[in-house]
């Protein structure tokens, strides 16, 4: 459950930067680059710093 959950949140976090891009600023597609480069060290490393969050909110 908490995978999907991660994966939910983090399509959410880059689809809200883009539409923030082309909205707002331009500058917002540094947090698409953050989240990418997360879920990119998540791989390598096994460790995600969404995983702990999710896992103090209680999700399984």
């Amino acid at each position: 459950m908490i995978e999907k959950m991660l994966r939910g949140v983090a399509g959410f976090f880059i689809l809200l930067s883009v539409v923030l891009a082309v909205k707002v600023d331009i500058h917002w597609l540094w947090f698409t680059a953050f989240v990418g480069l997360n879920l990119f060290q998540s791989a390598f490393t096994g460790w995600c710093p969404m995983m702990a969050i999710l896992r103090k909110m209680g999700i399984k």
